[in-house]
């Protein structure tokens, strides 16, 4: 029997359908801060930020990488349109760490012709992806 309280959670990449279930509560980063999201939420759209996506489904909790895109949410269902996400399973957690090193050199560095937005969106996400994993 479904919950009243759930809503329907749509995850979506270029390649596929990433998680589409019911859930409690699910909450991500947007360039405005952090969110959280339950049913019956007002209907929005936001833009979402590098960071950790958490999923709430009863007592069980999931979180996932979840790197840029755009969300949707209505009063009984979210979807996000997502650049990349990934299950803390599929990050290699030695190539994130060395993707970190390397953004920091570069902002540390400030070389000239140096794109300072791009090297901290991948700072960001190096981040979140080692935040997965832990």
């Amino acid at each position: 029997m479904a919950d009243d309280r759930n809503f329907i959670l749509k995850i979506i990449t270029p390649d596929r359908v990433f998680y589409e279930e019911e859930v409690s509560m699910v909450e991500f980063n947007t360039i405005e801060g952090e969110v959280g999201i339950y049913k019956e939420h007002i209907p929005m759209t936001m833009i979402v930020a590098p960071g950790i996506l958490t999923i709430t489904k009863g007592e069980e909790v999931s979180e996932a990488a979840l790197h840029a895109g755009f969300a949707e949410v209505l009063p009984d269902q979210v979807t996000i349109l997502a650049e990349i996400i990934e299950w803390p399973g599929e990050i290699d957690l030695e190539r994130a760490e060395e993707s970190k090193s390397r953004a920091e050199e570069r902002i540390r560095e400030h070389a000239p012709g140096t794109d300072m937005k791009r090297a901290e969106l991948s700072l960001k996400r190096a981040v979140a992806r080692i935040e997965a994993v832990k």
